[in-house]
């Protein structure tokens, strides 16, 4: 909505207020307490902000049909194994644990048992249910519980009645789709190691008539788990993992199964992610699905559990709430006084340049770095003035007398680094985070991880970069290009620290140790994707590629920038393009393991990717 056009003001609140309930309006009125007018209205917008493909029609055409479902139940598994989900009841509703329980009948894949530990045995209506189903069904068993213990007590007793070679946690109240299981196996068919697999996830209205709120995951994402638990449902894991780990933990009570999900995840030889929509997760008044503010113990819980899992791995770490509850920041300490290598090639742009330099000397908090500009055939005289002025206050102005070529000149400048880090950096770069230096050297001073990106902004505060995604737009794109910086996006992705397959050389953190080890810059890469190219290195040398949105800079490059429009350099970015689809052409295939196969590969917002007709069904 542009200021001054007081129509389309009017329009976006009638489209809002047709969308509130009674209830709706109670729950604003919580998070306006908690967030204060300026957050609440940017959550506000971003709640009612219509989908460019609505969920609805796009999970009715996903969703398999009777005929592929019946096509699962005839494949035969050369492993069959049993999976015995467990479930903590506590005064379910009969018609939820009906619904619950048919979700298990319905399963394509037929090895399984249903292990309920009834923490409610004097309620004579669920009594009547579970005998009901356990006489009906030999898989379906049920134990009442002396006492209710707790959720965590009572899926320990859960626990206890599995005798599977996997268990999958299924809440109460909510469903498994039909497919489900059989999804699961199939991954493991694949994956026979694997001790833990989660699928993604939606939400679903108490009476079932909505499916809203897609939860599609990445797969294993080491800093997004520290900073949600993203994990969530479905989970499943190998029964002698939850026998070396232990079951639930009663002092982690309203996050149970995250505290649960670090330790089986820590023991487990591999993680598999299946992206399909397999868990629907029942929302009503009382549930923290839908009203997060409610359960404020939760999240100190949560936060607890990030706590323990830190101190489990010997990770030095201080853990914080974020404005989004459920959401946490984990800041890493600097170890003792590493240098760092600010490498900045520069042509000409002196004013540019200046910029850049002044905001570093003027705003960074960390002072033991090095400033290195790789000076490539400039031809202003100002500029050289300028160079020898730097060269007095310290800065090391080097020369790289060839042609263009960014990967080489960076090479060329990290060869002469004496910094354990380096950081590159484009002369178009201001600094907005003081700390930022600090905050890059903390997360990558941690041994599986190789390099850290960060937030950059236009400067009218827009994102520019807020990490890349394999694929997106072709080869590979930036993340939230545009989006307000206020912004969170989807699932808050834009403000969280988290693993991704790329991020942007226009500044990026990395081990000089990594960078020489996987063979530095690619040089045939003399303009696009050469940052791309070396961080998916850097994953294939088994380190992690950390985006870092707690570190934001301002990137001045032009939102309107050229176009490659000459035969030369329509010409070197096809050769560009061709050696990314040579050379990565199997993650290009399969996907960007950091994001979903579900997701839209030309918009940058995490929007569903589009269904052949709207009309296609999985097989």
């Amino acid at each position: 909505m542009k200021k001054g056009n007081h129509t389309g003001g009017k329009l976006e609140w009638n489209r809002i207020l047709k969308k509130l309930s009674p209830y709706t309006v109670q729950k604003g009125l919580r998070y306006l307490k908690h967030y204060g007018i300026k957050e609440f209205w940017i959550r506000l917008h971003e709640r009612f902000e219509p989908e460019e493909i609505p969920y609805g029609p796009w999970y009715e055409a996903y969703v398999p049909d009777e005929a592929v479902l019946q096509k699962q139940r005839k494949v035969k598994f050369s492993q069959r194994p049993l999976i015995s989900i467990v479930v903590p009841a506590y005064r379910t509703p009969v018609v939820f644990l009906r619904q619950m329980i048919d979700s298990l009948l319905l399963q394509t894949y037929s090895n399984w048992e249903l292990c309920i530990a009834n923490g409610s045995p004097e309620d004579e209506e669920m009594q009547k249910v579970l005998i009901e189903y356990a006489e009906k069904d030999s898989r379906i068993r049920f134990q009442n519980l002396e006492e209710n213990l707790g959720i965590a007590e009572n899926t320990n007793a859960a626990f206890g009645m599995a005798e599977g070679e996997f268990v999958g946690l299924l809440d109460h109240d909510d469903l498994l789709a039909p497919n489900a299981l059989y999804e699961v196996v199939c991954a493991l068919e694949k994956a026979p190691e694997a001790d833990v697999v989660y699928t993604d996830e939606d939400k679903v209205t108490t009476d079932l008539k909505e499916h809203f709120q897609p939860h599609l995951k990445p797969d294993f994402n080491l800093d997004l788990l520290r900073s949600n638990n993203y994990i969530c449902h479905f989970f499943l894991v190998r029964r002698s993992i939850v026998e070396t780990a232990g079951g639930f933990r009663r002092e982690f009570d309203g996050a149970q199964d995250y505290d649960f999900i670090f330790r089986c995840v820590e023991s487990a030889r591999k993680v598999v992610h299946v992206p399909e929509i397999l868990y629907h997760w029942r929302t009503h008044k009382a549930s923290t699905a839908d009203n997060p503010a409610s359960k404020m113990y939760a999240f100190e819980a949560g936060k607890r559990a990030i706590e323990a899992h830190l101190q489990r791995t010997k990770t030095e770490g201080e853990v914080s709430h974020t404005p989004d509850l459920g959401f946490y920041r984990v800041k890493y300490p600097v170890k003792g006084n590493p240098m760092v290598s600010i490498l900045i090639p520069n042509k000409d742009e002196k004013g540019t340049l200046e910029a850049c330099i002044r905001s570093i000397r003027e705003k960074t908090s960390y002072k033991n770095y090095e400033i290195i500009v790789i000076e490539n055939n400039s031809t202003e005289e100002e500029t050289f003035s300028y160079y020898n002025e730097l060269e007095k206050d310290g800065v090391q102005i080097l020369r790289w007398e060839k042609e263009f070529n960014y990967a080489a000149i960076n090479n060329f400048g990290a060869a002469h680094a004496a910094g354990e880090f380096l950081l590159f950096l484009n002369n178009d770069v201001t600094v907005i985070t003081p700390e930022w230096l600090e905050e890059l050297v903390g997360v990558c001073q941690r041994r599986e991880v190789g390099a850290a990106g960060v937030k950059l902004l236009y400067p009218d505060n827009t994102i520019q970069h807020a990490g890349c995604v394999i694929g997106l737009g072709g080869i590979a794109g930036h993340l939230f290009v545009d989006m307000p910086a206020n912004r969170t996006g989807y699932l808050h992705k834009a403000s969280l620290l988290q693993d991704m397959s790329a991020v942007t050389a226009a500044c990026m953190m990395m081990k000089k140790q990594v960078f020489e080890k996987v063979g530095g810059f690619t040089e045939k890469l003399a303009v696009a994707f050469n940052d791309v190219d070396l961080c998916l290195k850097v994953n294939q040398a088994g380190y992690l590629v950390v985006y870092d949105p707690y570190v934001q800079l301002y990137h001045m490059e032009s939102k309107t920038r050229g176009a490659e429009d000459s035969k030369e350099k329509v010409r070197r970015f096809q050769t560009e393009i061709e050696y990314m689809r040579s050379h990565w052409i199997n993650l290009l295939k399969n996907g960007d393991p950091y994001y979903n196969k579900n997701l839209s590969l030309t918009k940058w917002n995490y929007s569903l990717r589009p269904l052949p007709e709207m009309d296609k069904k999985k097989g």
